[in-house]
């Protein structure tokens, strides 16, 4: 259960996830919008997860196993938790290259003043950091992180970083309603981003079962006036509000197919329509796997969501 998909992101096309955190959400946040619930395991401390060999020869048989016409775009550590709590990741990135696909990291940047996180997330091609807002109160209402952060640290962290990669760096905004999208708010976020030069800032709002019910996204005219106060302060900025459809890699395998993806990525009704129908399998299996108490059904917005359930 290390990698899964590929799925379709609207930042990279046709990503293959790796999700190098173990099954139970460990996280550095425990963000109120988190698409896959509270964090169970909140730390900073980074740990192995998986010994990095069986990580490659994991992606190497998924990759095997999938049509050449869903060769991804990229290999993606997207995990459920925080890619750079994995104290191997730099090593996993380097084994990975030898398949001659780009290696991307989303990461919520929260380690990132560490020395050995910027170097691990060097040997990336790509990498997305979190700043869903630069203000120290709104930042604990919003990503709910470990009790012995420092934002202040976390943002010195983030230039660095950003001074010494050579890659493609990326920034991502989530806007909240009613946290962080007033103007001022928006003005200081924008501000700072502007200074680290990131190729493109992701706008988005929650579109999937956010981890607290009460957790709302911000209207399309708030949206908007976001993007113009960072377009205004010189970023490449593009939203991430709309659905990345039902294109979804499979393997044959249903059972395994939807607890890895649904493990970090909640799978909308209709995708999961796509992917039993690729697999061969029908809808029994998705009533068994919730029986089971494998998966969970939600229901946001009006539409109709499976998750992977862990216990806690």
């Amino acid at each position: 259960m290390i990698s899964f998909g590929p799925v379709s992101s609207r930042r990279l096309g046709l990503s293959l996830g790796i999700n190098n955190i173990v099954s139970g959400k460990f996280c550095s946040y425990s963000c109120v919008y988190c698409q896959i619930g509270n964090t169970i395991n909140r730390s900073t401390e980074r740990r192995t997860f998986y010994e990095p060999g069986k990580l490659a020869e994991d992606v190497k048989n998924h990759l095997g196993k999938l049509d050449k016409s869903y060769r991804p775009n990229y290999l993606t550590f997207v995990a459920n938790g925080e890619p750079t709590l994995d104290i191997n990741l730099g090593q996993e990135i380097r084994l990975l290259k030898k398949y001659d696909i780009p290696v991307a990291v989303i990461t919520n940047a929260s380690l990132i003043s560490r020395k050995s996180v910027r170097q691990d997330l060097m040997q990336a091609d790509w990498v997305s950091v979190k700043i869903d807002t630069v203000d120290e109160v709104v930042w604990k209402k919003i990503n709910r992180p470990s009790v012995e952060m420092d934002l202040k640290i976390i943002l010195e962290g983030v230039k660095i970083f950003a001074s010494e990669y050579r890659g493609s760096l990326h920034t991502e905004t989530m806007l909240i309603n009613g946290y962080n999208d007033d103007l001022g708010q928006l003005e200081q976020t924008a501000l700072f981003i502007s200074r680290v030069h990131p190729k493109t800032s992701w706008l988005s709002t929650p579109t999937r079962p956010p981890a607290l019910k009460v957790i709302k996204p911000v209207p399309e005219a708030k949206i908007i006036r976001a993007w113009l106060i960072f377009n205004n302060n010189n970023i490449n900025t593009e939203l991430l509000s709309g659905f990345e459809g039902t294109n979804t890699g499979y393997t044959g395998d249903a059972y395994s197919d939807i607890l890895n993806i649904t493990a970090v990525h909640p799978l909308r009704e209709d995708t999961m329509g796509k992917l039993l129908e690729n697999d061969k399998a029908d809808s029994s299996i998705v009533e068994s796997l919730i029986a089971k108490g494998k998966i969970k059904r939600l229901d946001y917005n009006g539409k109709i969501y499976y998750l992977r359930r862990y216990k806690g």
